[in-house]
């Protein structure tokens, strides 16, 4: 496929996305061709991008092993500003992931596990009366952090999931008659197991589109298996280091805003959110049965931010078709709801992504 427009480039696109999560990008220096209105600046700024997430990547490589495309995905919602749903059986590394990547970044971290007696004011902090002074103090509550851990986010009752949805949001937290601004960054990262159904909630819809993104980590390989069997034998656990602060996360967004997004790639990524609404119009029409709701609009939004990421990941100061289908899955999978029919089938939204991904004509 030859791509028209600003700049020209030969992509193979015929293939629909595969089944299994997408490799991990690797970070390469800047390249391609010359794109009106990127500034050689620009194309050096993100060559220097391929040092910072290195060096995250080896810190966390310390104690992670494989498990690249999570890691890589944790990175993009960071550099992003987009929360992160985690699903995974235990002992694949989900918190331990988070908490490695909290220690190579300068920034404050909480962890807060999630149990079925949590009550808002153990996430929010609440308003104490102090006798003494006749009037009340805040008290603020383990949220007031960079990096959020929500371990067993489905564990909670709605109360408590409510209670996060003004901080995913609006970045803030209110208590009585005060309102608070979160610092910056602020990253809601959870997980969640999705093979446990006793003493577990399902998450609130309206808090489950205010994730960017929803990954799915599966099991690591055999020699992966093997060189976690080896590092948990060692007596001596390795030590994670702060490589990066808040302001080389802040520097590298404003990078990633600057990526070229060709208006051909604009309306692609409303191409596929309207195919999860209305995929008939595209020539599915046997998808109209098993898609209850499609996509909302913060799909658009965060598919064209992801796929801002994921070329700044790949050294290359514009997005190409293929950046959006490598984040297209992980952006809409909790967002297009598949119904009973669908589930009769055993088809999740995954499968029907997919199949709309591999129908959706590509500029």
């Amino acid at each position: 496929m030859t791509q028209d427009g600003p700049f020209d480039m030969t992509v193979d696109l015929s293939e629909t996305v595969p089944s299994e999560q997408p490799a991990a990008p690797q970070v390469a220096p800047a390249a391609g061709p010359a794109v009106p209105g990127v500034s050689e600046e620009l194309r050096s700024e993100i060559a220097a991008q391929a040092d910072v997430l290195q060096r995250v990547r080896t810190e966390v490589g310390k104690v992670i092993v494989g498990q690249t495309y999570m890691i890589d995905r944790l990175l993009m919602a960071l550099i992003a500003d987009g929360h992160v749903l985690i699903e995974g059986i235990p002992g694949l590394a989900k918190t331990t992931a988070i908490k490695t990547l909290s220690q190579a970044v300068k920034t404050g971290f909480s962890r807060i596990q999630f149990t079925p007696d949590l009550l808002p004011a153990d996430l929010l902090g609440t308003q104490i009366y102090r006798v003494d002074q006749h009037d009340f103090q805040v008290k603020q509550g383990p949220i007031f952090t960079n990096l959020l851990l929500a371990d067993e986010i489905n564990r909670a009752p709605a109360k408590v999931q409510s209670a996060l949805l003004e901080a995913m949001q609006e970045r803030q937290v209110t208590l009585g008659d005060e309102t608070f601004e979160l610092p910056d960054p602020f990253l809601v990262l959870a997980t969640q197991n999705p093979i446990e159904q006793e003493g577990t909630y399902p998450l609130p819809e309206a808090q489950v589109d205010r994730f960017m993104l929803k990954l799915r980590v599966d099991y690591p390989n055999r020699e992966e298996e093997r060189e976690i069997m080896r590092r948990m034998a060692r007596r001596e656990q390795p030590v994670v280091e702060a490589v990066v602060s808040p302001d080389d996360i802040r520097r590298a967004r404003d990078v990633a805003d600057a990526i070229y997004l060709d208006p051909k790639v604009e309306e692609y990524i409303v191409d596929l959110v309207f195919a999860t609404r209305e995929p008939a119009e595209v020539g599915l029409e046997r998808l109209d049965p098993l898609i209850e709701y499609g996509a909302s609009p913060r799909a658009t939004i965060f598919l064209a931010g992801a796929a801002r990421v994921q070329a700044l990941m790949s050294g290359r100061a514009y997005v190409t078709p293929q950046d959006v289908k490598t984040v297209g899955a992980d952006v809409l999978r909790h967002r297009v709801l598949v119904s009973y029919e669908a589930e009769a089938r055993d088809l999740n939204s995954d499968d029907l992504i997919q199949e709309i991904m591999g129908t959706v004509d590509v500029p």
